[in-house]
């Protein structure tokens, strides 16, 4: 077995990879990020890609289509800080298989990579009740117009970054976020980049909230 462990913290890969080695007998390839692990995992063929959804650069829910458009038969379990039925539903709707909290006992991990590997789905128990209470409401995820490059686009917006540092950290013009911001705007129903940093938080894209620096509206 080979697992394509994807996550820009060393400590975390490194913590994963000793549980991983010590359940399966199975070799790790580690990436810290989205390009690095579209190109692993076209060089080295993974049974399964283990995905954080916080990385530099393209973010995860990017990088995990990216990594489908590639091979639409990778299988892979995301393994997220978010504890966000908003994130898991998306992560499911763009292809991956199964979505485990961090914060999650380590037997949830274990499980997941096993449920996948056999082909069926794995979510974290918390976030599975949620899912299925959520479908049954339709305006239950507000950002679902949204693209994955406007949702991380929305996130480091409410971690209090401003419009050059969210270009800077997705590595694209700030022209490109500029027009991205009035798109969610238009999306969402508002006015003012405030109430997306308000939004964000509200529906826990952000795990932690630094100071605020001022926004472009």
């Amino acid at each position: 077995m080979r697992i394509l462990l994807v996550d820009d913290h060393p400590m975390v890969r490194a913590g994963c990879r000793r549980t991983l080695e010590q359940a399966f007998n199975a070799e790790i390839i580690e990436a810290g990020n989205c390009r690095e692990a579209c190109r692993l995992a076209m060089d080295s063929a993974p049974d399964l890609v283990i995905l954080d959804l916080t990385l530099p650069g393209a973010g995860g829910l990017e990088a995990l289509e990216m990594l489908r458009a590639q091979n639409e038969r990778l299988r892979v379990l995301v393994f997220s800080m978010h504890p966000n039925p908003v994130f898991a539903a998306r992560s499911i709707q763009s292809g991956a298989r199964g979505y485990v909290v961090k914060c999650s006992p380590t037997d949830e991990l274990l499980a997941g990579v096993r449920e996948v590997l056999a082909g069926g789905i794995y979510l974290s128990r918390d976030l599975a009740k949620e899912i299925a209470l959520a479908a049954l409401c339709e305006d239950a995820d507000p950002l679902r117009e949204l693209s994955s490059r406007e949702i991380e686009i929305l996130r480091l917006l409410g971690r209090g970054n401003d419009l050059t540092n969210v270009a800077s950290a997705l590595c694209i013009s700030y022209k490109t976020v500029a027009n991205s911001v009035t798109q969610i705007k238009a999306k969402l129903g508002v006015r003012h980049t405030g109430e997306l940093v308000r939004l964000a938080i509200e529906q826990g894209l952000t795990d932690t909230i630094v100071g605020i620096k001022r926004s472009a509206s």
